[in-house]
């Protein structure tokens, strides 16, 4: 942001910050109802808006428990969804009925997946459900202070870190950066693979954890390529995504990470930014085909996100998207030599007796 404007904004973003402040403190001393559920919850937040890396962590928790309990189910608000209050999706599901990240959860890994604006009422409703879930991922949760998560994970982008952010709408912070101190488990996305152990510590210091909070690193991982009409139709990224030239396009809040991994290993990229959840038009996706086309000769392909792929796959526009030459950059989070250490913080909650961690912890 232009230095004159942010100054210009600081006003406006000190009183909105205030207000969020004032609405905590009302929650933190009891004036305003705070619910919590015998059901073991988890919930994924951020202190910023825009892509911090919550959507791949949600899926590594996924992962990660459907191995330790099946009865899982995730709850998120759903986005730009064209329908409201309380909907569990199904196999007929689209982004348009609940959003493209839950679609996401449920199309990968056919796990219960919820959708409300209201997350205590979307709990209650999961919970007094045939084959109520014993563990609830609540994605984009923080400051829906009307509930209290069992395990509260903030995530902060490396690139963003909250505590060099501002308020909005000077920066991306919904509020202060004190309200980090809700969090149980802190988690910095998106770290660079070449950061240095000086690196991480000098950010450790910067976020000064609490005695009950805990740290961690993730790094992003891309997969293989694969084509939208055959998930076996893959181009192996080391041996042969040399020989392509690129036509990438996102409606994601921030496509840089997959730009600079494709041109790392492409014979040329070329980006098509959209904004973020866009809903993709037959215009669009005309407009992105004659692109495309206007490059000539072979060795080319279109690019994009499971995230964009969910959204193309409505129902106006999925034909022509089968036309095209379409690829799939597939993304997941690791956590290099902390992993272990971060899944037994996961476990460890999700095997104790809810009441007894709620008082001991």
């Amino acid at each position: 942001m232009n230095p004159g404007l942010k100054i210009l904004l600081s006003p406006i973003a000190f009183t909105y910050g205030v207000i969020t402040l004032l609405r905590n403190r009302l929650y933190d001393g009891g004036f305003l109802k705070v619910t919590r559920f015998d059901t073991h919850t988890i919930g994924v937040g951020n202190l910023s808006v825009g892509g911090a890396g919550k959507t791949p962590l949600v899926e590594y928790l996924i992962k990660l428990l459907k191995q330790e309990e099946p009865k899982l189910a995730t709850l998120s608000r759903g986005y730009k969804r064209k329908t409201s209050g309380f909907l569990i999706a199904d196999e007929n599901s689209t982004a348009e009925d609940i959003g493209d990240e839950p679609l996401i959860y449920k199309y990968k890994y056919n796990v219960k997946v919820a959708v409300d604006g209201n997350r205590v009422n979307g709990v209650k409703k999961l919970t007094t459900t045939d084959d109520a879930p014993k563990v609830i991922l609540l994605d984009d949760v923080f400051q829906h202070r009307a509930i209290r998560c069992g395990l509260n994970i903030v995530v902060s982008d490396y690139n963003n870190l909250y505590f060099n952010d501002t308020m909005l709408p000077a920066g991306t912070l919904r509020e202060f950066k004190s309200g980090i101190v809700r969090a149980d488990v802190i988690v910095i996305t998106k770290t660079p693979d070449r950061t240095s152990p000086v690196d991480i510590r000098n950010i450790l210091k910067d976020v000064n954890p609490k005695a009950h909070q805990q740290v961690f690193f993730s790094y992003l991982k891309h997969g293989e390529l694969y084509s939208i009409n055959n998930i076996n139709d893959k181009i192996d990224t080391l041996n042969d995504l040399f020989r392509f030239r690129i036509i990438s396009f996102a409606g994601i809040a921030n496509a840089q990470p997959m730009v600079n991994y494709l041109k790392e290993y492409a014979a040329d990229v070329k980006h098509l930014p959209f904004s973020d959840h866009h809903d993709f038009s037959i215009k669009d996706l005309e407009d992105i085909e004659r692109y495309y086309n206007s490059f000539e000769g072979g060795n080319k392909i279109l690019v994009t996100t499971e995230k964009d792929l969910m959204r193309l796959k409505n129902k106006h526009i999925w034909q022509i998207a089968q036309r095209m030459n379409i690829y799939v950059l597939p993304v997941e989070v690791t956590f290099k030599d902390k992993e272990e250490e971060f899944n037994q913080v996961i476990l460890k909650y999700v095997r104790a007796n809810r009441i007894y961690h709620q008082k001991y912890t």
